[in-house]
Formats: C-alpha cells, structure tokens, sequence
C-alpha cells in the first residue's frame, strides 16, 4: 500500500457508496434485484431525463419482496455481479 493510504499502519477507512431504489426482481438465493433512478440533464438540450441502473445486491436473509425501496452499500465482490449488500428495508408496498 502506498503511504497515503496507510494510518498509522492501518488500512484506511473509505466510505462506501450508497444507493437507494425499488426491488425489482427477488428470484435467486440470497440475491436481490435493485434498480436505481437517477435525474440528470441532457448535456446539449438540457432536458431533464431520467437514468437508470441495476444493481444486484446480497441480501442474506431473503426478506425483500418486490417493490420494496431498499438501501444498498457497496461492498468488496461476492460474486461476479454482486457487489452490494442490503443495509436496510426503508418501505413496503401495502399488500392486499
């Protein structure tokens, strides 16, 4: 490791990055779906569009349903795709 990324001997803390979004596939073991929206401006017309991605993420305790709006964290990889892990359900669609 490089001096900058050493304290005091340790390894430094870095933030990962956190996203919010709605589930939208829960069909695999231990594997969530996420897909996340995000606005951003046209670089030459500057209308506002909407971008979108999918994230799979782990999700230990298969306890998401789809459309549920979760919170993800980025992680070292599990898999080949996955390197999320669920922090947290934030809502639950009312189920009739």
């Amino acid at each position: 490791m490089s001096e900058a990324n050493q304290v005091n001997g340790e390894a430094k803390q870095t933030n990962p990055r956190v996203a919010t979004g709605t589930v939208v596939s829960n069909k695999m073991a231990k594997t969530i779906v996420v897909l996340v929206e995000r606005r951003v401006q046209h670089p030459l017309y500057g209308k506002i569009i909407r971008r979108s991605s999918k994230l799979h993420a782990h999700d230990e305790n298969n306890e998401c349903e789809v459309g549920d709006t979760v919170t993800v964290s980025e992680v070292a990889p599990i898999s080949k795709t996955k390197t999320w892990r669920l922090v947290r359900i934030d809502e639950r669609p009312t189920r009739v």
